[in-house]
C-alpha cells in the first residue's frame, strides 16, 4: 500500500485554483470548526502562531479527521530536523518562510525526500505518516506525495524568483506581502501600489515557470485580482481575523444601540 494521495500537489499541478484559510489559534478544537467549512486547504502557522510539535499534530488530527481539507503546515524556519518532524506527524505538504536563494530551495527539496534523492531521516516505523508502518510501501512512495512550497517575501527573494522557482522539486512559490512590504519601506502597508506591482510581477513570474503561485489577504478584491491573475493557492484571510471581525462588530452593534437608545437633556 502507497503513501496517501496528496490531493492539493494533484491540484496544483493541474492548475486549479484552491481556497485556503490561515490558521493561527493553534488550537485542534477552533481547527475542526474551520475544517467543517469546506476550504480546500487549511494552514497551521508555526511561524507566527504560538505552535509546538503537539499542537500541530493536535491540529492535524482535527482537521484530517471527516474534513476534506488539505493540510498545510507553514514551519518557523526552514531546518532539516523541523521539516522531518512535521512529514513524520503526516503533514504532506510543507510551506517555508523567507527563501532567497536557489540553493536555499534545493536545500529544502533535500530535506523533504529520503535518500538517496534526500537527506530526510528514516523513522518511519515510530511515524503517523506511514500510519505507524503499517503503510507497507510508504517509504518507496512518500516523495512523490511531498508537496514543498517555498515562501518569497523580501527584495533578495524577488531578486532570486526566477532561479527559486526553476527549481526541480520546488512545487510552489508563496509571495508573502506582509514582510515584503516592509522590506520595500512600506511598512505595514501590503497595500501600496509599488507593493501590488511588485506581488503581480512574482505572481506571473512564478506561473511562467509553471510553478504554482500562492499568496494570502483578507482584502477579498485582491483575492479576487489574484486568482484572475492565475494565483493557484489563495489564502483569503485567518481564523484570527475572522473573529476579531466579527466580535468587534457585534460589540459595536450593541454599543451603538446604548448609544441611540440613551436619554439625552435638553429641549424637544
Amino acid at each position: 500500500m502507497p503513501a496517501p494521495e496528496n490531493r492539493f500537489k494533484r491540484a496544483l499541478a493541474d492548475g486549479r485554483a484552491q481556497i485556503g484559510l490561515w490558521l493561527g489559534l493553534a488550537n485542534a478544537y477552533t481547527a475542526e470548526l474551520c475544517a467543517g467549512a469546506g476550504f480546500d486547504w487549511l494552514l497551521i502557522d508555526g511561524e507566527h502562531a504560538p505552535n509546538s510539535i503537539p499542537t500541530t499534530l493536535a491540529q492535524i488530527q482535527a482537521i484530517q479527521r471527516g474534513s476534506s481539507s488539505q493540510v498545510v503546515v507553514r514551519v518557523p524556519i526552514g531546518e532539516t530536523w523541523l521539516i522531518k518532524q512535521v512529514l513524520d506527524l503526516g503533514a504532506q505538504t510543507i510551506l517555508v518562510p523567507m527563501v532567497e536563494t536557489a540553493e536555499q530551495a534545493r536545500e529544502l527539496v533535500r530535506a523533504v525526500r529520503y535518500p538517496p534523492n534526500g537527506v530526510r531521516g528514516v523513522g518511519a516505523a515510530l511515524a503517523r505518516a506511514s500510519a505507524f508502518n503499517r503503510i507497507g510501501d510508504y517509504l518507496q512512495t512518500a516523495d512523490r506525495e511531498v508537496c514543498l512550497l517555498v515562501q518569497v517575501e523580501n527584495r533578495a527573494g524577488l531578486e532570486a524568483l526566477d532561479a527559486i522557482a526553476s527549481v526541480d522539486g520546488v512545487d510552489g512559490v508563496f509571495v508573502g506581502p506582509a514582510d515584503l512590504a516592509a522590506d520595500m519601506g512600506f511598512l505595514g502597508r501590503p497595500g501600496a501600489p509599488e507593493v501590488q506591482a511588485a506581488v503581480e510581477d512574482a505572481l506571473r513570474r512564478i506561473l511562467s515557470h509553471g510553478k504554482a503561485a500562492g499568496i494570502l489577504t483578507s482584502d477579498q478584491a485582491l483575492a479576487r485580482r489574484y486568482l484572475e491573475i492565475g494565483a493557484t493557492f489563495v489564502a483569503v484571510g485567518s481564523d484570527v481575523g475572522l473573529l476579531v471581525g466579527a466580535t468587534n462588530a457585534l460589540i459595536k452593534q450593541f454599543r451603538d444601540d446604548d448609544v441611540a437608545a440613551t436619554p439625552r437633556s435638553g429641549g424637544y
